[in-house]
C-alpha cells in the first residue's frame, strides 16, 4: 500500500485564467510519490513488472499493477485514437472550420482549452476517468500532453492549459491521487506552483538535456523515460550522469510488452 501524506488541497474552478491554487477548507489524504523510485512505463499493454520495479505506469484502461505504486495515464488535453465521439463539440478546437490535430498522432483531436465553457466541458468528460482511476486503485494520475498549446497554431495558450491542468489537479486531488506534469520542461515551476502538480513524467529529458529543469523544481518526485534510437551516449553513461534523475529508464518507443521483438526495458535504479 502506498504511503500516504496529508495535503492541503487547492479549490480551483474551470473558469478563468490560471491562477495560485486556493486555500481548500478540508484536507485529503493524496498518495504521495515515492523517492527515486524503479519505474516502469507500460502504456503499450500491462505485463508484470520485475521485483525491482516500485513505480508503474499503466493506461487508464487497465488495472493498476498489484501491490506497486500505480500510475493512471489519462489523456487529458487530446483525444484518443478512436475515442473523438465521446467528446462533445464544444470540446474539441476548431480552426478555420476543421479539428486540429496533432500533427505527430493525425488521430488526436486537440481539445479546446482556450475558453471557461470548452474547458468546463473538458473537465466533465476528464472527471469521471480520473475517479475511475482512483476507484480502481491508482495512487496517481498521469496528465499528458500540457504542451498541446504549441500544436495550435496559435490558437491555444500557455494559460488556457494552465487554467484546465489545474482544475484537473484539484479533481485528482480531491480523489486522493498524486498528479503528475507530463513533458513541458520550460513550465515545470508554474505547473507545480499554480496547477498543483506533484511529480513529473519526461521523454528525453537526458537526450535533450532539460532534466534539471524538472529535478530543480520535484527533486527526486521526477520519472524519465529515454528511448535507445534518440541516446546521445550509453544508457550506463547517462545514469552515471549527476543531473539524470534517478527513476530514468529505457524503453522502446512503442512500448511493447515482454515477448514482442523489439521489447526494451533497462532502469538506471536496478
Amino acid at each position: 500500500m502506498a504511503s500516504l501524506l496529508v495535503l492541503s488541497i487547492a479549490g480551483c474552478g474551470t473558469g478563468g485564467d490560471a491562477m495560485p491554487p486556493a486555500q481548500a477548507t478540508n484536507s485529503t489524504e493524496v498518495a504521495q510519490f515515492p523517492a527515486a523510485p524503479t519505474v516502469d512505463y507500460q502504456l503499450g499493454g500491462a505485463y508484470t513488472p520485475s521485483a525491482a520495479v516500485q513505480v508503474v505506469v499503466r493506461d487508464r484502461t487497465e488495472a493498476p499493477a498489484e501491490g506497486l505504486f500505480s500510475v493512471c495515464y489519462v489523456n487529458a488535453f487530446q483525444t484518443q485514437p478512436g475515442e473523438q465521439d465521446a467528446w462533445p463539440e464544444g470540446a474539441l478546437l476548431t480552426v478555420d472550420g476543421e479539428h486540429v490535430a496533432d500533427p505527430d498522432w493525425p488521430d488526436e483531436i486537440l481539445l479546446d482549452t482556450s475558453t471557461a465553457t470548452s474547458r468546463a466541458a473538458i473537465v466533465e468528460v476528464v472527471s469521471p476517468w480520473i475517479q475511475g482511476c482512483a476507484d480502481d486503485g491508482f495512487e496517481a494520475v498521469e496528465l499528458d500532453n500540457l504542451d498541446s498549446f504549441t500544436r495550435s497554431h496559435g490558437a491555444l495558450a500557455l494559460e488556457d492549459n494552465l487554467a484546465l491542468a489545474a482544475s484537473l489537479a484539484d479533481v485528482a486531488h480531491r480523489a486522493g491521487l498524486a498528479v503528475g506534469q507530463k513533458n513541458s520542461a520550460e513550465h515545470a515551476l508554474r505547473l507545480k506552483d499554480e496547477a498543483g502538480f506533484d511529480f513529473a513524467v519526461a521523454e528525453e529529458c537526458a537526450a535533450y538535456d532539460e532534466c534539471t529543469a524538472y529535478t530543480d523544481v520535484y527533486g527526486e518526485a521526477v520519472i524519465d523515460i529515454e528511448y535507445p534510437d534518440e541516446l546521445p551516449r550509453s544508457f550506463r553513461e547517462m545514469c552515471e550522469d549527476p543531473a539524470t534523475p534517478r527513476s530514468m529508464i529505457l524503453r522502446d518507443r512503442d512500448l511493447l510488452t515482454p515477448g514482442d521483438e523489439g521489447y526494451v526495458f533497462e532502469s538506471c535504479t536496478s
